[in-house]
């Protein structure tokens, strides 16, 4: 039952049925969905039987809601036909072109709950005017964006596009994913050929926007995905500044796992009387019944062992291993690739190239485990993903539900494994608590212990290392790496090469990181191949005077010093100081240069050398000028 909203005011549509009566049944072959004979596509045969149980509907097609036929037979051909409860309640609304907040638990399909809605009301470039009014024809690659779906992450924003382009392909819609860590000139170069969606991450949105190159004043539909964890990443002033340089007058969603209350003032000032959809009852859990909770007590100096065991598990499949900080989550995949197993890492250390070569690794399967941060638990939807394991103790409860939310995605089944250290049992007990699990107290485990083995179906005679015979992935060096579009990965890769080949050719013996060796390229590391390096042009002054020229006269001093100093000391006033009437004797000018200082001399050799130098009367003079100095 939808309650009508009030004026400034949030509707909301409670779920309690979440699934609407379906009569289309399948008498010929229960195991091909009935939902492929309207779309033309053939099935996919699925070893599992789709059909309902007697009393119990399917859900509705793409179909039977009212969604385009290109856009129907597009989801088809991914064997996507019917919805989820997400989308079935959303898609009535959205299609209308009324604004709505979409709440629901990670992997219910909600990129297509929004997705389908923008291809549908957007204008293809096949449907749009041939010949603008004054009859000339019409530029396509003039074409500005008519939708935006602002996402938190890269990872999220690269599946986003890609999910909405496969969806949007019979339309020839055109999709653009703009996100930092890449080059500029690609993706400018995307928007210059046309573009009807953009879907991007908000720093580089609004540093483009900014900049001119990204038209934001056509947009008729917004998207704001995973709005939460925005709000957690520090994303949202930037998303006010984008949402005001859109028009007024557009259709706008929002979808969040979560409703903190900024995500709710943000959809009060910028939602037109939205409709509040939750897909779930009441007193439905946030993580998904399917989902095998195993949480164990473990050593830290036993993880690694442990973890390698877990991975021999029964019928596991694709695995990722969440870590809390990046160095360990480098350290985790080094040492499973070291034992063996085909695994590859993701974290913020790593160029954006590097991130998505492991991730297209994991989902062409050439590795089946990734070992990732917590930049990989919002929103990245792999398929077959069986099980995820947490080598620490998540932060909190809503880090632990979209860690293990990887998994058993989409009706299917998966296992989620957590290691808690001892130093760690408080915080689990508040995630046990929040989120009513009841493992207050887990039990404790090690490598070796017997109810690891019988948990997870484990073969008794696995060990730290993966069989020879069980090594069938291709591995992470069987995908490429597209580094050329990193941010500033070229000069990188020549900074790094220059200072790998400064560090083999001038090693200790040729002077080393600051001898000339590194440097110069001289390979004796004696003070005369140091000595060319003080000859350079520079200028230096003291007291708005060349130094230089001080130089020059002190040199100078040993032919003219008796008449220089003889002018310093017969005056009129009598004052034999520092002052630079000596160079006034010996250059002729009104400037008076000091005595360059002498650094590690004493005065008593200074005189010693005024003396020498100039004979009588001059050890007066150095004796003042050394005093002076």
């Amino acid at each position: 039952m939808v309650d009508e909203p009030a004026t400034g005011s949030c509707a909301r549509r409670e779920a309690i049925t979440l699934s609407a009566p379906n009569e289309t049944t399948n008498e010929s072959s229960p195991d091909i969905d009935p939902g492929f004979e309207d779309t033309g596509i053939p099935a996919m045969i699925r070893d599992e039987p789709t059909e309902a149980p007697a009393d119990e509907k399917l859900p509705p097609t793409f179909a039977e809601l009212g969604v385009r036929p290109e856009i129907v037979s597009a989801l088809a051909e991914n064997d996507i036909v019917r919805t989820f409860a997400i989308q079935e309640l959303t898609l009535p609304l959205a299609l209308a072109g009324e604004d709505c907040i979409g709440q629901a638990r990670t992997g219910t399909g909600k990129t297509l709950g929004f997705g389908v809605p923008m291809l549908q009301r957007l204008t293809p470039p096949g449907e749009r005017a041939a010949a603008t009014a004054e009859g000339e024809a019409a530029d396509r690659t003039k074409d500005v964006p008519q939708a935006l779906v602002v996402v938190p992450t890269r990872e999220l924003c690269v599946q986003v596009a890609r999910d909405i382009a496969a969806a949007g392909k019979n339309l020839g819609v055109r999709v653009v994913a703009i996100y930092g860590g890449r080059a500029y000139e690609p993706q400018l170069e995307a928007l210059r050929k046309g573009v009807d969606i953009v879907v991007g991450t908000p720093g580089r949105l609004l540093d483009l926007a900014e900049q001119r190159h990204l038209v934001l004043g056509r947009v008729n539909a917004l998207v704001l995905d995973e709005a939460d964890e925005m709000l957690d990443l520090g994303f949202l002033p930037d998303v006010e500044r984008i949402l005001r340089m859109l028009p007024e007058q557009r259709h706008t969603m929002l979808f969040s796992a979560t409703m903190p209350s900024p995500i709710v003032a943000l959809s009060r000032r910028f939602l037109n009387r939205p409709t509040h959809i939750r897909a779930e009852e009441s007193d439905q859990g946030s993580i998904h019944e399917r989902t095998r909770q195993l949480v164990y007590r473990a050593h830290a100096m036993d993880k690694v062992e442990l973890v390698t065991r877990v991975l021999q598990a029964k019928d596991r499949g694709l695995t990722m291993v969440f870590a809390r900080t990046k160095r360990t989550v480098q350290r985790v995949a080094d040492d499973l690739a070291e034992r063996g197993f085909a695994a590859a890492a993701v974290h913020g250390d790593l160029g954006q190239g590097a991130r998505e070569q492991a991730l297209r690794a994991f989902r062409a399967q050439k590795v089946d485990v990734l070992v990732a941060t917590d930049v990989a638990a919002r929103g990245i939807d792999v398929v077959d993903v069986t099980h995820v394991l947490n080598y620490q103790c998540p932060e909190d409860a809503k880090t632990y539900i979209h860690r293990i939310g990887r998994t058993g995605r989409a009706g299917k089944e998966g296992v989620a494994v957590t290691l808690v250290d001892w130093d760690e049992m408080p915080r689990w007990k508040m995630i046990s608590d929040e989120l009513s699990l009841g493992i207050d107290e887990p039990v404790e485990t090690y490598s070796t212990s017997d109810h690891l083995f019988s948990d997870l179906e484990i073969p008794a005679k696995a060990s730290g290392r993966l069989p020879v015979a069980n090594r069938t992935r291709a591995g992470l060096d069987a995908e490429y790496i597209d580094a050329e579009g990193d941010h500033g990965g070229a000069k990188r890769r020549d900074r790094d090469s220059g200072s790998r080949d400064g560090g083999r050719d001038g090693g200790r013996g040729s002077g080393g990181r600051g001898g000339a060796g590194g440097r110069s390229g001289d390979s004796d590391g004696d003070g005369e191949s140091r000595r060319p390096r003080r000859n350079r042009s520079r200028s230096r002054t003291r007291g708005g005077v060349s130094v230089e020229a001080d130089a020059a006269t002190s040199v100078g001093g040993s032919d003219e010093s008796g008449t220089a100093t003889a002018t310093a000391t017969a005056g009129p006033s009598g004052d034999s100081g520092p002052s630079g009437d000596a160079g006034q004797g010996a250059d002729g000018g009104s400037a008076k240069p000091r005595r360059r200082r002498r650094r590690g001399r004493r005065s008593g050799s200074g005189q010693g050398e005024g003396v020498q130098a100039g004979g009588p009367g001059s050890g007066t003079d150095s004796g003042a000028d050394a005093a002076a100095s």
